[in-house]
């Protein structure tokens, strides 16, 4: 006699089972119940941290299909004694790194920089970080008429506006721009050199330092023939020099500091 089981549940209703995945350093994963997506840096007994891309630690319980692997859902469980632990992967900027994921869709918000080498640093260091915030990098071609930029893109609290300025030294011109912009939700900050090329530490270029140009000559121009650099192609120079930026490290604190200001000022997370 065909025997049946107690269980008169339909297959295709039951839960299906969930695979294990041991918590090792490194792995990428998402606690659904607060969204907070980071990368395990020590499993305990019943609990694991995670750190996500600011630097910022969580500890969670290791329940059963208690995470997020790559949108799927897992049972993190305690690695074996053997594994060895490793520090998560890290972005250009010095985040931690999750590997696979998407970018966000644009944001309405936006940051400025003045030109376009600004543009190609910025992207160089802090490119993953801008996709998975949805922050969108556009340069001005100089901040003259920042005032009426600022008026036109109409910033407001879904709509932050961010601008990185060169050379923003107290008593300069520029500084006298970034004062006359008051909207609460557009932020202007700058760095004190002359030129983005100053921002690159000379030590990661192989030079001593940045020459001194004297007042009145195009910096970029003057640095290269100081240098002995080829003056005529100033692009083609700095291309050389954004190649010989590997990290965050590569760059000056003045530098790294605003960014990461704008960043959290446009995403919400800086303050109002």
């Amino acid at each position: 006699m065909r025997q049946y089981s107690a269980d008169l549940t339909p297959p295709w209703k039951k839960q299906q089972p969930v695979p294990e995945v041991p918590a090792e350093p490194g792995l990428v994963v998402e606690e659904p119940g607060t969204g907070f997506c980071g990368a395990v840096i020590r499993c305990e007994a019943g609990t694991v941290t995670l750190e996500d891309r600011f630097g910022k630690h969580r500890v969670f319980p290791l329940e059963p299909r208690g995470f997020l692997l790559e949108g799927r859902v897992v049972t993190l469980v305690r690695p074996s004694s053997s594994s060895a632990p490793v520090r998560p992967a890290r972005t250009a900027s010095g985040s931690v790194a999750v590997p696979g994921a998407r970018a966000r869709v644009a944001r309405a918000g936006r940051i400025y920089v003045e030109g376009r080498h600004d543009a190609e640093l910025v992207e160089k260091v802090w490119g993953d970080d801008l996709r998975i915030e949805g922050v969108v990098v556009e340069y001005l071609e100089g901040v003259d008429d920042l005032p009426s930029i600022v008026s036109a893109f109409a910033p407001g609290p879904d709509a932050r506006l961010g601008v990185l300025v060169d050379h923003l030294v107290p008593g300069t011109k520029e500084w006298r721009i970034a004062e006359s912009v008051t909207s609460d939700h557009a932020l202007v900050v700058g760095h004190p050199y002359i030129d983005i090329w100053q921002a690159v530490k000379p030590a990661a270029l192989g030079i001593p330092a940045w020459p001194t140009v004297p007042k009145g000559q195009d910096w970029k121009t003057g640095v290269c023939r100081a240098l002995g650099w080829p003056s005529e192609n100033t692009g083609a120079v700095w291309q050389a020099i954004l190649r010989r930026v590997g990290s965050y490290k590569d760059l000056e604190p003045e530098l790294l500091g605003r960014v990461e200001e704008l960043i959290d000022f446009v995403t919400g997370s800086g303050g109002a």
